[in-house]
């Protein structure tokens, strides 16, 4: 017996197969001469088996097909195109299994419609999840700490140091303070080599910038096909910088680790490298226009230095190296920022101005005279590129700020006051990307500032980092992170939902491993859909997968959330006292983050159903906004908003294969295909004023549709 391929390409072979497990759907198809009468009497048909359903999960599958028939033949406006879409899913399976579809039409969309046939009329039961599976899993995964990858990573560093002495020796930089003295020898360079190594100016300084550069700090090992590619990259402009300490964290060895969840990140993919140049925003709020609203509704100050979506919270982005990172993340949700150069990596034009202390005094205006605004995301980039002098002033400004605002709040009623600064979060990826940055005077700068912002009602201070692996989580990331913990700021972390990183266990064993060295999970985010992303793009059904199915395990009780917030935000060595909260409570790791998708100009959310298919397999999503926050008025002008996912599940599973997965450890994945975004875990929260905060709500211009 021939056993099924679950991801073929071939329309006939599905064809074949569908038939074969479905001859009344095929007849119903046969029987009715127009796509309309076929979709009649598909859904009389299912609404005739509603009596028969005892099954939960069976039900969902029947009123999603339904939801199919309703929306076949609509054109819907795609939010992040601005596209009209005509939606063709019934119509397609119907010419389909007369045998007369397009040769246009993928097969991938006939998979994901078998799939939930068969949901719906197998008569298998649904899968018990077992926990120690889910161990299984993430045993597979390991860590920056396991000795095994510390012993690699040491002749990483050695390979890469002696590239580093040879590459000194070469340069003609008078300038640069990293430079032998005469009649030193080869051992006595190296050994300057290996304490510049424990300075992140070093690593800055030291990043590599070519294909070239980072196939030779990488023993030569990448492939023809990588070069050609990684050098129409450069031909085309695209930044490269990777610091010798991230690249130290690859294995270049065919034995060992699996890298690729950060492999991918700093290696590009075929789709990026063709469609940059013409990389869209999608953070559509991003896009700024002097005196007009933003997408989300908002009127900003000139410039890109504040990005704003939610009432409560705006970005602000400094005019300092805080608009460059320590890495470009292929998958980096403002690539878009990098293609304009309005983040870069040319340090010396980064060097705030006069004129930058000017503009942030204006700035800070804009949040002191705002009625809403109580959550300040300083970011980029990445705020730690910023220098301390500059991060220093960063903060000064705020807290300058926030004494205004309360001052001024005196001479308001209760019920006219202005929302209050309770929240700071600083925005960076260096934990990950280069933990040197993070040095006493550093430390200082946050303790500093925090002892000062409590007295005016600051109480919630947060590093907003993102380690995308298990892996990035080292012996020095261990150090920088205790530092920032012991100043009394929270460090929560954001995953990039990518397809290396959406491997079963892998999220779940991130969740551990930074729970471990005191890090609270935050987001887990789907990547954003455009072409560019496409290599990288895991679907919205398995985040909902990994959601159900893994991170259900880490759920705290409810009786237990208060306990362990307290735990978080007041307990010190937080690490130690967090592996003692879990083992106590049977838990594998704390399950605080909320698996999202960013939509375009209006928030974040995972509440969605499908409503179609595309003609390549793709599914078409119509999403509702959190209902749990606060959103500016202008969802109320929106209407439904439709997503097109950037690939099929079937084309996910074959990358998946690729990688040597077991894609029968995936099958459930095609049942997903609604969601309801989580409730956020209470430390998320704001907390309460004593007094009433006005209605009011200012720098807002709702434009009305044409």
């Amino acid at each position: 017996m021939i056993k099924r391929d679950p991801v073929c390409t071939h329309v006939s072979k599905v064809r074949k197969d569908f038939i074969h497990k479905f001859p009344g759907i095929r007849q119903l198809a046969e029987d009715n001469h127009t796509p309309e009468l076929f979709k009649e009497a598909l859904n009389e048909f299912l609404s005739s088996q509603i009596q028969w359903i005892q099954d939960e999960r069976k039900y969902k599958v029947l009123k999603r097909l339904q939801l199919l028939i309703a929306f076949d033949n609509q054109t819907v406006n795609e939010l992040s195109t601005g596209e009209n879409l005509s939606i063709q899913t019934i119509t397609f399976l119907w010419k389909f299994l007369r045998g007369t579809v397009e040769d246009t039409v993928s097969a991938d969309l006939f998979l994901d419609l078998y799939n939930q046939f068969l949901l719906l009329f197998s008569s298998s039961e649904q899968e018990t999840l077992e926990r120690s599976r889910l161990k299984r899993q993430m045993n597979r995964w390991p860590t920056g700490m396991d000795e095994e990858v510390r012993e690699i990573r040491q002749k990483n560093k050695e390979r890469i140091i002696h590239g580093l002495v040879r590459r000194i020796e070469r340069r003609h930089a008078p300038s640069s303070r990293y430079q032998f003295v005469p009649a030193l020898n080869y051992e006595e360079k190296y050994q300057q080599v290996i304490e510049w190594w424990n300075s992140s100016r070093f690593h800055l300084s030291m990043a590599i910038k070519s294909p070239g550069e980072l196939n030779a700090f990488l023993g030569n090992t990448l492939s023809d096909e990588t070069m050609q590619l990684l050098m129409q990259a450069k031909k085309k402009g695209m930044p490269f910088f990777i610091t010798p300490y991230y690249l130290s964290l690859l294995n270049t060895t065919d034995e060992g680790y699996d890298d690729a969840s950060i492999r991918s990140y700093i290696l590009y993919s075929k789709e990026l490298v063709d469609t940059y140049g013409q990389i869209r925003a999608w953070e559509k709020e991003d896009v700024v226009v002097g005196g007009e609203p933003n997408a989300a509704g908002w009127l900003l100050p000139e410039g890109h230095n504040i990005h704003r979506r939610y009432p409560e919270v705006a970005i602000l982005i400094p005019d300092s190296m805080g608009r460059a990172c320590g890495g470009l993340c292929a998958s980096c949700q403002r690539m878009y920022d990098f293609q304009s150069e309005r983040l870069n990596f040319d340090f010396d034009s980064l060097q705030p101005k006069e004129t930058w202390d000017k503009k942030l005094r204006r700035l800070m205006q804009y949040f002191e005279e705002d009625t809403q605004l109580r959550d300040i995301l300083i970011t980029g980039g990445d705020a730690f590129m910023s220098q301390n002098a500059t991060l220093r002033k960063i903060l000064e400004a705020v807290y300058k700020m926030a004494v205004r605002k309360r001052k001024a709040n005196e001479e308001r009623r209760s019920g006219k006051k202005y929302a209050e600064l309770q929240r700071v979060r600083l925005g960076s990826r260096l934990l990950a990307y280069l933990p040197m940055r993070i040095t006493d005077e550093l430390i200082d700068i946050l303790r500093e500032f925090k002892e000062k912002a409590l007295t005016v009602g600051i109480t919630q201070f947060y590093i907003q980092t993102h380690f995308q692996s298990p892996l990035e989580i080292t012996p020095e990331a261990k150090r920088a992170i205790e530092a920032i913990l012991a100043a009394g700021w929270t460090i929560t972390n954001q995953l990039v939902f990518t397809v290396a990183a959406s491997r079963r266990g892998h999220t779940a064993k991130l969740r551990q491993a930074l729970n471990a060295v005191g890090i609270v999970c935050y987001y887990t985010f789907s990547v954003k859909g455009f072409q560019e992303n496409y290599t990288v793009f895991a679907p919205n059904s398995r985040s909902l997968q990994e959601e159900h199915e893994e991170k259900i395990f880490g759920q705290v009780p409810c009786e237990k959330r208060e306990e362990l917030e307290a735990l978080i935000r007041i307990k010190r060595p937080l690490g130690k006292n967090m592996l003692r909260f879990l083992k106590e409570n049977n838990l594998p790791f704390a399950a605080t983050d909320r698996n999202v998708l960013n939509l375009p100009g209006i928030g974040k959310s995972m509440t969605f159903q499908t409503v179609g298919i595309t003609a390549e397999g793709k599914r078409i999503l119509r999403f509702d906004h959190d209902a749990s926050r606060h959103h500016s008025p202008i969802i109320d002008k929106m209407g439904e908003v439709f997503i097109v996912e950037n690939k099929s599940i079937a084309a996910y599973l074959r990358q998946l294969k690729q990688m040597g997965e077991d894609i029968n450890e995936y099958r459930s994945i095609w049942n997903y295909g609604e969601g309801i975004t989580e409730p956020r875990f209470s430390m998320y929260e704001y907390p309460d004023y004593a007094f009433a905060v006005t209605d009011q709500i200012s720098n807002l211009r709702i434009q009305q549709p044409d």
